[in-house]
């Protein structure tokens, strides 16, 4: 009985040194490094782009109305400062109409009515990782139409003018190759003349308010941190 129990001593003394040995011998591992999207700006994105416009102009009826379209725009990354430039084209409806009461002509009602509108602008912001500010200018322009109706007759001409747009927004990424983002733009459209040269038209001024999703083709850098 008792070399029994010597030998069951043993033994377990036995294994207890080898199970310490054998966590001596074994080499201490790091815990994986965490990983985190650094995102990189630069390359080209396509998007859709929708909002609202109204007319900068102190009196009324005041042509307002929404808009939706597309985009398509290229940045160019450098530190924390952002290039770009982008271009948008939309459809729109964007109107306003009014009626009086003319001698001999009975009522006669004018609508004016923007069906389509755009820019070309340059953009330059700060990117705050997957956040970018902006500041935005360039072209802009809307396809409009007049109307006018009288004695039970109407008549309709479309005239395309041309401006000048500055604005800024905030541009966000979302997902690994999506982001949002919310400008505002300022338009200013030079005037046109309707009707072979029978109504001439003064500058056309917007105010107006977007959001949009684009999708960048190149992505985030993922690096270690």
């Amino acid at each position: 009985m008792k070399k029994i129990l010597l030998a069951s001593a043993a033994l377990i003394a036995l294994t207890g040194a080898a199970s310490a040995a054998d966590l001596a011998a074994r080499p201490y591992t790091k815990a994986p490094v965490a990983m985190a999207s650094v995102y990189n700006w630069t390359g080209f994105y396509l998007g859709i782009v929708g909002g609202g416009a109204w007319e900068a102009a102190s009196g009324d009826p005041k042509m307002k109305g929404g808009f939706v379209g597309g985009t398509a725009g290229y940045n160019w990354q450098t530190g924390n400062v952002v290039f770009g430039i982008e271009a948008d084209g939309a459809w729109a409806d964007v109107s306003a109409s009014a009626a009086a009461t003319v001698p001999g002509f009975g009522v006669v009602s004018v609508s004016s009515k923007t069906d389509a509108m755009g820019t070309v602008r340059g953009r330059i912001g700060y990117a705050v990782n997957n956040v970018l500010f902006y500041g935005t200018g360039g072209y802009a322009w809307i396809d409009n139409k007049i109307s006018l109706s009288a004695l039970g007759v109407s008549v309709s001409d479309s005239k395309w003018h041309s401006g000048w747009t500055v604005g800024a927004g905030v541009e966000a990424f979302f997902a690994p190759q999506w982001s949002v983002k919310g400008e505002y733009l300022y338009r200013s459209l030079g005037g046109e003349t309707y009707f072979t040269g029978a109504l001439p038209t003064g500058t056309i001024n917007f105010h107006t308010v977007q959001v949009g999703v684009n999708y960048h083709f190149n992505g985030p850098v993922v690096a270690k941190y």
